[in-house]
């Protein structure tokens, strides 16, 4: 019963990577988390720490990688909140995509406001965009690592 209550924790974590209305990467780590106090056993403490360790490096690459990329480019933290709040508001506008759609359309206006409509500020949203989404790969990528090594762990706990 803890692994189903585990695993439902992890599976909606990976969503909330993908979907960040949610805590992502703390969620599946508090479901593992869950999982090895259930198991009170060495190896579900040594299976919490490896997952903990890449789901702590996928969320730091995560923000550190775009923090630098962004500020590099100039595009100011003030658009991603546009776009952000604007995807918190596409949510309940177009149901399943309204979070994307918004954030898109959001930082491309804060975007257009800052540096004109036209070439600069497609430029710099496509910029924005491919970063949030390389960086929420890579924190994804290691999240499912992560969920792996857990799901190999629960599989051989329970047989």
């Amino acid at each position: 019963m803890i692994t189903l209550l585990a695993g439902a924790l992890v599976v909606v974590g990976l969503v909330g990577i993908v979907l960040p209305v949610l805590p992502g990467s703390l969620l599946v780590g508090l479901g593992v988390l869950v999982w090895a106090i259930a198991q009170g056993t060495l190896g579900g403490w040594l299976v919490f720490s490896a997952a903990a360790v890449l789901l702590a490096c996928g969320w730091a690459t995560s923000y550190v990688w775009t923090g630098r990329r962004l500020l590099r480019a100039g595009v100011p933290t003030r658009s991603l909140v546009v776009g952000a709040l604007a995807g918190v508001v596409g949510i309940f506008v177009i149901p399943v995509v309204g979070l994307v759609v918004g954030f898109c359309v959001g930082l491309y206006l804060a975007e257009a406001v800052r540096l004109g409509f036209g070439r600069r500020s497609w430029e710099s949203t496509r910029l924005a965009l491919t970063t949030v989404l390389l960086s929420t790969g890579v924190e994804l990528g290691l999240a499912l690592v992560a969920t792996t090594v857990w799901v190999l762990a629960a599989w051989n706990a329970a047989t």
